[in-house]
């Protein structure tokens, strides 16, 4: 889906040793389509390689952190054979892993809806800073979706992590994800930028060498534990419930492509949530 302004989809700016990522879809809630994903890709690459450059920032222009992978594109691309959807999901973990492999620190600063893939791309930075209106979780499951990059139980823990994945819970708040462990710091909405920028400062202010060559380490205790071998087996298990083409995931594209992604939301959140959806 196309953006109706001419404006680049990624916003990259310098404060002092900080870089700031600012996801810039905000009509769409800042939903991760092909072209954002790989500006996000190609702006970490370059911050990591930039000696001017101590922490990252990652945030979203608008209403919302991110909403989670466009789900027009999903569904405009129709049904896909196994092969197809490998390549898709292995690309978009190995996008996703770019965050936590960055020799930097990347710090993500969210607001409002941070959910599905918009959860997954928070996990995969060092950091979290939340305001205290954000909402975090995992929604796939009820449209008969997998969860595309498997961070979660590897920061929240197995129990904590296998409850929101089976319930699609997508209501987890500020507070409930601080206590998790998703997030490491909630402030009020309006002192957002300011708090993020200065956890930035604080680190930046440290040796640059030091820090990452802690965060490699940091990374390798995961990698140890079979991180790494996690994030592939999932993408070869969310092939099977890609390829499945489940009732509920055909009558999700279908909506969508009829009447527009609000009504195909309706529909999906209607027997979890009835009228007070």
């Amino acid at each position: 889906m196309s953006e109706p302004t001419a404006q680049p989809v990624l916003l990259v700016e310098d404060i002092g040793p900080v870089r700031r990522l600012t996801m810039n879809r905000p009509g769409a809630l800042n939903a991760l389509n092909e072209e954002l994903v790989a500006a996000m890709s190609e702006a970490i690459r370059a911050a990591g390689a930039d000696d001017g450059v101590s922490v990252v920032i990652l945030r979203g222009a608008g209403r919302a952190f991110c909403a989670g992978y466009d789900l027009n594109e999903d569904a405009e691309g129709g049904e896909h054979d196994a092969r197809h959807w490998h390549e898709e999901l292995a690309l978009s973990t190995e996008r996703m892993l770019e965050f936590t492999d960055c020799p930097k620190p990347t710090i993500a600063q969210v607001h409002s809806y941070c959910l599905a893939g918009g959860t997954d791309l928070m996990l995969a930075c060092d950091l979290a800073v939340a305001a205290d209106d954000a909402k975090f979780g995992y929604v796939d499951i009820r449209f008969g979706s997998g969860v595309v990059s498997m961070f979660l139980p590897w920061v929240v823990g197995v129990r904590r992590a296998k409850e929101l994945l089976f319930t699609g819970e997508d209501r987890v708040d500020a507070e409930q994800a601080l206590r998790m462990g998703m997030v490491n710091r909630v402030v009020p909405a309006a002192r957002l930028d300011d708090a993020t920028l200065a956890l930035a400062d604080d680190i930046a202010k440290n040796e640059p060498f030091v820090i990452e060559t802690t965060k490699r380490a940091v990374n390798r205790a995961w990698d140890v534990a079979g991180f790494r071998a996690a994030m592939t087996a999932n993408t070869e298990l969310d092939v099977m419930i890609e390829t499945a083409n489940l009732p509920a995931r055909d009558e999700f594209r279908r909506i969508t492509q009829r009447d527009g992604l609000k009504a195909a939301i309706a529909w999906r959140d209607e027997r979890f949530r009835g009228a007070q959806a």
